[in-house]
């Protein structure tokens, strides 16, 4: 029965976690009509459902992650928790290594975005200019929460030159509630850093969204306790999404591979 409850309770927490994307996608596409909006976060759907912790994640909450997440370098910070470096054990650039060996032939097809896109995995807020762009297998991102497979990334990350998409790497995740000695039997810690987005702190409800103060609010706002959260009338939420990584396959040392 516990391991039963734990399955579905991996299932529940991976729904949760895609569902920003799904639904961003969905905004999209109801709102081709009015092309004038995509560029603007704040206009693409004001509540994308209260999903964890009475707070939703909407647009403008999917973006800043995106947008902290989407650079090459991170640091802790407020809303980034980062995984400890841990000191190199026997194997673990072996272990590191075949991580590489084995994605960088299983996505080498996806050089063509238009591959990617056949194989089921879809862009994520492609009418916001970032430096990189989330190809999302909500599939994957399903199969993640029980199992670590190399060749099977949540997302594949992609720079947009002259209007194409050029892939440069991809992003793994792991359940919210792993522990660091699980996350390094994933990917050793010596080698890569997982990171998640913590102390969210989104607006009251009833304050529209282009609105609100973003200085305060927000995965880039000064809010970053429960109490300031509350005293503010805002929804906390202590962790959004899951565990992350960034791998990028194609540089050539491993500092530059598993940059973060």
């Amino acid at each position: 029965m516990n391991k039963t409850k734990w399955i579905l309770a991996g299932i529940a927490a991976t729904a949760l976690a895609c569902l920003p994307g799904l639904r961003a996608q969905q905004s999209q596409s109801q709102g081709q009509q009015h092309s004038h909006q995509q560029s603007d976060p704040d206009m693409q759907g004001m509540d994308m459902g209260e999903i964890q912790h009475g707070t939703d994640q909407s647009p403008q909450t999917a973006l800043a992650a995106n947008e902290d997440m989407s650079g090459m370098h991170m640091e802790m910070s407020a809303h980034m928790k980062m995984t400890s470096a841990w000191p190199e054990a026997p194997g673990d650039e072996e272990r590191a290594e075949k991580v590489v060996e084995q994605l960088r032939p299983a996505i080498a097809k996806y050089k063509d975005y238009h591959v990617a896109l056949n194989d089921g995995f879809k862009i994520f807020l492609p009418n916001i200019p970032q430096q990189h762009y989330h190809f999302t297998n909500y599939t994957y991102a399903l199969a993640a929460q029980f199992t670590f497979d190399p060749a099977k990334p949540t997302s594949l990350l992609y720079k947009k030159v002259d209007g194409e998409y050029r892939l440069e790497g991809a992003m793994f995740t792991a359940p919210k509630q792993l522990s660091e000695d699980q996350l390094n039997d994933r990917i050793p810690l010596s080698i890569a850093h997982w990171h998640e987005h913590v102390n969210l702190c989104m607006p009251p409800k009833d304050v529209p969204m282009k609105q609100a103060d973003w200085s305060q609010f927000g995965l880039r706002g000064a809010i970053a306790t429960r109490d300031a959260c509350d005293a503010a009338g805002g929804r906390w939420m202590p962790i959004v999404f899951n565990w992350m990584v960034h791998v990028y396959p194609y540089e050539s040392e491993p500092g530059k591979i598993w940059a973060h």
